[in-house]
């Protein structure tokens, strides 16, 4: 979505999905078996820096538990940042679980507001972030796919993963790559 006055950018531009890694690493946050979405959030802020570098380096940090009211009802994001190359808001929401469609509503109705109330002129419209423990990819296709707002699902961890999970995650990086390439 454009904000007023805003021209669409070139297809070549720099894109959202470009931006945003799948999956985040964050073993540095050096969290135990159990925890909740405020401690994994606390930890979060408590290594900002580790966790903007984690994301890329055209993350700035804006907020926490940024609050919005719809209605008579308040709401509150987990975390802002903004993307300097994207020029956009990123919201980001924590979840402990497995993504469920009521994340990608929840996440929709977050940039509904922020592109309303929170955009400035020049920016481009909000991307949502929901960072979760893992996702059924299926799932994520029928439920972020036709939004008009855009939302990635992403996974983070908290421990390394093994030898073999690393070497299919470069090969199927890989393979992305290559597709990508050969469709141009």
């Amino acid at each position: 979505m454009l904000t007023k006055g805003q021209q669409p950018l070139p297809k070549d531009v720099f894109t959202a999905d470009e931006a945003i890694k799948d999956p985040y690493l964050l073993e540095f946050l050096d969290l135990k078996d159990e925890y909740s979405e405020s401690d994994l959030e606390a930890a979060l802020i408590q290594n900002i820096e580790a966790f903007l570098m984690e994301l890329g380096g055209d993350f700035t940090f804006v907020g926490r538990q940024r609050r919005l009211r719809i209605d008579d009802e308040w709401y509150r994001i987990d975390l802002l940042f903004f993307h300097r190359r994207l020029r956009s808001l990123v919201i980001i929401d924590l979840k402990l679980g497995k993504f469920t469609h009521a994340d990608a509503g929840q996440m929709h109705l977050y940039l509904n507001y922020a592109r309303e109330h929170w955009v400035v002129e020049g920016e481009n419209a909000p991307v949502g972030i929901i960072l979760c423990a893992s996702k059924g990819e299926t799932l994520v296709k029928y439920a972020l796919e036709g939004l008009p707002n855009k939302i990635v699902a992403a996974e983070y961890r908290t421990t390394l993963p093994d030898e073999a999970a690393l070497v299919a995650t470069v090969e199927q990086t890989r393979r992305r790559i290559e597709l990508k390439r050969g469709s141009k």
